[in-house]
């Protein structure tokens, strides 16, 4: 399927700048309206935003497609993802909408779509709303007297700090006595996240939570955990909590000053609800770039490994169809399907939290679940057309592939947000896996 604006999170560019300015959002607010008006009733959209800069403009562009096309707005502000999920339902809206470009610096920012039950639109339904983008603007257009209404409501952002704290039973609900470093990115939770966890009894201390439109993810958050790692050392933290800018994706950071990726954390996960018989699909859903010792390690306990290509939609699209209920990215994208429709940085980073406690260890010991195999993740940056489809390409992937054999994996892939060319390969012996990528990169860069 050929996509002309939406890639695999979403619509998302460089702002004011195509895709990614006020008309296209004007038109997307149009066509998805023009989709989701059926019946006699009044249609709503909830729409909720990270603290870039250019969100003022994607929000009021967005209102005026939705109330052209006969749709009314509800304005959250500043929210995360997983929480326009979840009010999607709540609130019984038809559709949600989050202005984020997740952690992408300030001058980027995108659209994501929920369907009315809080999950991510399909491929299908992406193709219908491209084809309205581009049809007759008139024709997605309500008469006069059925135009819709907007307001900005403030309260609900409370809703969601209450669901998040609902998520542990009541007897894990006390940190106190635990001394947290939370780093906000300076995006969508700097209210939301300190505010979670100060309520449950910690001792917060916060970072990234004062937004300014162009700090954002800047030297800040899961992308950059270099001034968290400083803090936990400084204040002598129990652990660090890293999220992104819309915090749908976490990363801890313990007790040493050690980074712990999404998959130890997925693995903490899973063998925690498999001991108490909570763990659906006997195993976890993840993607081609989880490392090769998480998916071992889940062997010998039993668990399976399931894989899908990059995307956290891909992974939720698995889960839903085979009965898992825990899934997620090495990069910290981890759903729950018990609590969440998407990913959910805070909601993941109690349960961590909270298996630490249960476990009375040092948060060190509690998340160094496997020994990873060597992995290297280089970029190629591009422009025009993708590269691998040329024929000396795809031959220098399949000699590299055969270099790896059975002892590694190789994951060569577009992304799904930017012009880059992902070159990824894991294996049991390093120096083989970094010739391999640095072979490949060489190669494609040419």
């Amino acid at each position: 399927m050929t996509r002309r604006y939406f890639g695999t999170d979403g619509i998302r560019g460089k702002s004011n700048t195509p895709p990614m300015t006020a008309d296209l959002a004007m038109r997307v607010g149009a066509a998805v309206g023009k989709l989701y008006r059926r019946g006699e009733h009044r249609h709503r959209v909830v729409i909720g935003k990270d603290t870039r800069l250019s969100g003022y403009m994607i929000e009021n562009a967005l209102v005026a497609g939705f109330t052209s096309a006969g749709l009314d707005v509800l304005l959250l502000g500043p929210i995360p993802t997983p929480g326009v999920a979840m009010l999607t339902r709540s609130m019984r809206a038809d559709i949600g909408v989050m202005i984020s470009a997740s952690h992408n610096a300030y001058q980027d920012n995108g659209i994501k779509l929920f369907g009315p039950d809080g999950y991510k639109l399909s491929d299908d339904l992406e193709a219908q709303i491209e084809d309205l983008i581009d049809a007759d603007f008139q024709s997605l257009l309500v008469n006069s007297d059925d135009i819709g209404r907007a307001k900005r409501v403030d309260g609900d952002i409370y809703r969601y700090i209450e669901f998040v704290k609902r998520t542990l039973p009541r007897g894990s609900r006390d940190f106190t006595g635990l001394r947290i470093v939370v780093d906000c990115a300076n995006g969508a939770a700097y209210k939301v996240a300190p505010s979670v966890l100060w309520e449950m009894g910690a001792e917060v201390v916060t970072l990234g939570d004062e937004p300014n439109g162009t700090n954002i993810n800047l030297n800040c958050g899961s992308t950059h955990p270099e001034a968290l790692i400083k803090k936990v050392h400084e204040v002598r933290a129990d652990v660090g909590i890293a999220l992104d800018g819309d915090a749908d994706r976490v990363l801890i950071v313990d007790e040493k000053g050690q980074v712990v990726d999404g998959d130890q954390l997925m693995t903490l996960i899973a063998e925690s609800w498999a001991k108490d018989g909570r763990l659906q699909g006997d195993g976890v859903v993840a993607t081609v770039m989880s490392n090769l010792g998480m998916e071992r390690h889940l062997a010998n306990l039993d668990l399976s490994l399931a894989r899908t290509k990059v995307g956290d939609r891909y992974v939720v699209e698995h889960m839903r169809k085979h009965g898992f209920n825990l899934g997620g990215e090495q990069s910290g994208h981890i759903v729950m399907s018990d609590f969440a429709t998407t990913g959910d940085g805070l909601v993941a980073a109690l349960q961590i939290l909270a298996c630490t406690q249960k476990m009375g260890k040092p948060v060190s010991e509690v998340t160094r679940r496997f020994e990873p195999v060597p992995q290297l993740l280089k970029n190629v940056r591009y422009t025009g057309a993708s590269p691998l489809a040329n024929n000396h390409i795809q031959s220098a992937i399949k000699d590299a592939e055969a270099e790896l054999g059975q002892s590694g994996r190789l994951v060569i892939r577009a992304s799904g947000t930017e012009p880059l060319i992902r070159v990824m390969a894991e294996g049991d012996d390093a120096n083989q896996v970094e010739k391999v990528v640095d072979g490949l990169v060489k190669v494609i860069a040419a």
